[in-house]
C-alpha cells in the first residue's frame, strides 16, 4: 500500500555530488533490485519518494529530529520499566558462569563515505588472509572505520568466558558456547538490552540495522559487494531484518539483511518504526529468530 509519509517531506541528500552520474545509476537500480516484494513486508507502508534514499541525510531534519526523541523517550522508559529484569538477568548471569556480567564488543555503525573511484576497502581485501595480523590490538583501526563509525556495544553476557578463545566467530544454532542462562536470554531478547544504553548515547537508534563486528565486515564486504550500503542509517536495537529476517548468520541470511535494511532505509518513517516496534514485542514474547 502507497501512502504519504509520516512526518516525511521530500529531501535533497546533499550526497548526489559525490557520485558520478554511473554511480547514481547504479544506486537507483541496487534499490529496485533489493526492496520489491521482499516477504514477510505486507504490513509496511511504503512511501512515494521522488529518488532513492542514500543515508540518513536524505531524511528531513523533522524525521531526524522525531527519531531522536522517539529514540530517547522509548530508551528511557524501557530502562525504567526493564530494570527488575536486567537486575535479575545479571544476578542469574553471575552466578551461572564465572566472568563479567556486561559484555563489550566493537560494532561498525553509521556509514556516511561514498565510494571513490578507488574503493579502498577493495584493495584492503588482503586483510581477510591474515586473520592474525587483523587481530593485533591497535593496528587497523583506521581500516576498521572505513566501513562505518565504530562504537562499543553492550549486552549481558551469553556466552561462556572463553568463548573466542580461537578468533571471532559467528552464533549457530545449538551453539555449544552459549550457557544455559544465556540461550534463555537470547531467546527472549533480554541480552540486547544493555544497549538501551548505547541508544541514549546515540550510537544507536531503536529501529535500524543490525551492527556488525568489524572483523567480520571485511569478510562480509567480501563476498557481498553491497553490503556497505546497509549503513545509511544508525544501527538499531530491532529493525526489518530482525523481525523478519531473525538472526540469520548464513551468508545468505546477510544477503537478505542488504535488502530488507535498504528496505527501511527508503521506507523510513514514524508510522513504520512504531509497526516495527509493536512486532519486535510479538518477536520477544514468542522467541522466533534466536540463535
Amino acid at each position: 500500500m502507497n501512502a504519504t509519509p509520516v512526518l516525511e517531506k521530500p529531501v535533497d541528500c546533499g550526497q548526489k555530488p559525490n557520485r558520478s552520474p554511473k554511480e547514481v545509476d547504479q544506486f537507483s537500480t541496487l534499490v529496485a533490485q533489493h526492496t520489491i516484494e521482499l516477504p514477510g513486508t505486507e504490513w509496511l507502508t511504503h512511501l512515494n519518494l521522488h529518488a532513492p534514499r542514500e543515508n540518513i541525510q536524505c531524511l528531513s531534519l523533522q524525521l531526524r529530529i522525531f527519531k531522536r526523541i522517539f529514540d530517547i523517550a522509548s530508551a528511557s522508559c524501557l530502562l525504567v520499566l526493564m530494570a527488575p529484569v536486567m537486575v535479575l538477568a545479571a544476578i542469574l548471569v553471575k552466578l551461572t558462569s564465572p566472568g563479567t556480567v556486561i559484555y563489550s564488543q566493537t560494532r561498525v555503525g553509521l556509514n556516511l563515505r561514498t565510494k571513490k573511484k578507488t574503493d579502498r576497502r577493495t584493495e584492503s581485501r588482503t586483510l581477510v588472509n591474515s586473520a592474525e595480523n587483523r587481530r593485533q590490538p591497535g593496528r587497523d583501526r583506521r581500516e576498521r572505520s572505513n566501513y562505518g563509525r565504530p562504537f562499543t556495544i553492550y549486552k549481558f553476557r551469553t556466552m561462556r568466558n572463553d568463548a573466542e578463545r580461537n578468533g571471532a566467530q559467528f552464533a549457530q544454532q545449538g551453539d555449544a558456547r552459549i550457557t544455559p542462562i544465556g540461550r534463555l536470554l537470547r531467546r527472549t531478547r533480554i541480552d540486547e538490552l544493555p544497549q538501551l544504553w548505547n541508544i541514549l548515547k546515540g550510537d544507536m537508534s531503536m529501529i535500524g540495522p543490525r551492527p556488525e563486528r568489524p572483523e567480520f565486515m571485511i569478510e562480509l564486504q567480501g563476498q557481498i559487494p553491497n553490503f556497505m550500503e546497509r549503513l545509511g542509517l544508525k544501527p538499531g536495537l530491532t529493525g526489518i531484518a530482525q523481525v523478519v529476517n531473525g538472526y540469520d548468520n548464513e551468508l545468505e541470511g546477510f544477503r537478505r539483511k542488504v535488502s530488507y535494511d535498504l528496505m527501511y532505509l527508503q521506507n523510513c518513517c514514524a508510522w513504520n518504526d512504531i509497526k516495527i516496534l509493536f512486532r519486535t514485542i510479538r518477536v520477544v514474547i514468542t522467541g522466533e529468530g534466536a540463535l
